[in-house]
């Protein structure tokens, strides 16, 4: 029997009327879906050699775009075409394409790194993969096979391989897979005609581009990002714009990021705004439980494993608000990092909420900067890769 998750199905419509409401028997028809081949359209004005030296000097996050981009389409009945590597250019939407309505969208973040060698290298790209289609699952959006999904990342890749910056100071390629609903309809339903799209961005590191830095950050229990039931495990755009208010107000007190609590009960701290928690207690590296309003980070798996590797115990818990506060004043929380993507991983400093400031014992730990250490080296060649995270694309 063929499996419905990788095989398009097609209803079989009453001839009679066109809908499915006559008395015969829905049949389904199987059909294998064709791979994508992502073909390239180039583009006819790239950036000069001079323009993308001057860029790849100091590319902050995502200022700049490469020469192109991958695009698809999905279709309700007919599956994915029209797929390309094209020039990148701006999206022509209709007014009433539903994700300007009902938000219905997702996204992935990965990295595309150049090592000493001159090879360009993803980091386990195939979990970016399965992580957009449970999103793609929540939020009624069409699954894209993982084997698309992957020639699209590294045919980008490949194509704008001179945008891959060297590595010096932590640079890499960004890279953006997103999905939405596409279709003018303005009835409340899932869409039927989706655009799948991947585009690419030359990064330094995120918080500071001179090197690691502990940040600030705020907590608030006012605020919430997800609740139970809701779409917090999915990486799409409602859950980061519900976190923007809060992240402000924490701006207001000189903290970089926020750290959210639990909203029904507020008795357990969950995430940052776009990143995951980790904290050292007791010798013990601990983070928050996955519960399903939080996000299943790439990065905070990578870390677990990374910390088995180098000896120190991990667990996947509750942490309560007054543990934090109480477990960072008597010193037996002594460092807390925030990791993702983004970020990779960083220290922090201090916990700040509205009636206290909680200071670390050890902003920039040895813990801490262990595990990045051995992270960041296996994503750029200069740790040996025992679990095979990596992946060669050029």
């Amino acid at each position: 029997m063929l499996n419905q998750s990788t095989h398009h199905r097609l209803r079989h419509f009453c001839p009679s009327n066109g809908k499915h409401a006559c008395r015969q028997p829905i049949r389904w028809h199987y059909y294998l879906p064709m791979a994508l081949q992502f073909g390239l359209t180039p583009n006819t004005a790239p950036a000069s050699e001079e323009q993308l030296a001057n860029i790849l000097a100091d590319p902050g996050f995502c200022d700049y775009y490469t020469d192109h981009m991958a695009l698809a389409t999905w279709k309700d009945g007919e599956g994915w075409f029209d797929d390309g590597i094209v020039p990148f250019a701006p999206f022509q939407l209709h007014p009433a394409a539903a994700v300007l309505h009902y938000g219905q969208e997702i996204f992935e973040g990965m990295k595309a790194y150049r090592w000493a060698d001159d090879s360009i290298w993803l980091f386990r790209p195939e979990e970016n993969a399965k992580r957009f289609n449970q999103s793609a699952r929540r939020m009624m959006l069409p699954q894209i096979p993982t084997a698309d999904f992957m020639t699209a990342v590294e045919r980008l890749v490949a194509t704008d391989s001179r945008w891959v910056p060297q590595g010096a100071g932590e640079q890499t390629l960004y890279i953006r897979p997103i999905m939405f609903a596409s279709e003018a309809y303005l009835g409340v339903r899932a869409a039927k005609v989706c655009t799948f799209c991947v585009i690419a961005a030359p990064a330094a590191m995120y918080f500071s581009k001179d090197g690691v830095k502990p940040v600030d950050i705020w907590i608030t229990d006012e605020y919430a990002r997800a609740g139970i039931g809701g779409t917090g495990s999915a990486k799409c755009g409602g859950n980061y714009a519900a976190s923007l208010i809060a992240q402000y107000e924490g701006y207001e007190q000189d903290c970089a990021q926020v750290l959210f609590i639990e909203a029904s009960n507020k008795d357990r701290v969950e995430e940052f705004g776009g990143m995951n928690l980790f904290v050292l207690k007791d010798g013990k590296l601990l983070t928050p439980a996955l519960t399903g309003t939080i996000l299943d980070g790439i990065t905070r798996r990578s870390i677990i494993q990374v910390a088995a590797d180098l000896g120190i115990p991990t667990a996947e818990c509750r942490i309560t608000p007054d543990d934090l506060y109480s477990f960072v004043q008597d010193g037996s929380i002594t460092e807390a990092f925030s990791c993702g993507t983004a970020a990779v991983i960083t220290p922090v400093n201090a916990f700040k909420t509205k009636q206290a400031q909680y200071q670390l014992a050890q902003p920039l730990g040895a813990v801490t900067m262990a595990i990045r250490e051995r992270l960041v080296g296996i994503q750029f060649g200069h740790v040996e890769d025992t679990h095979s995270w990596m992946q060669r694309v050029v």
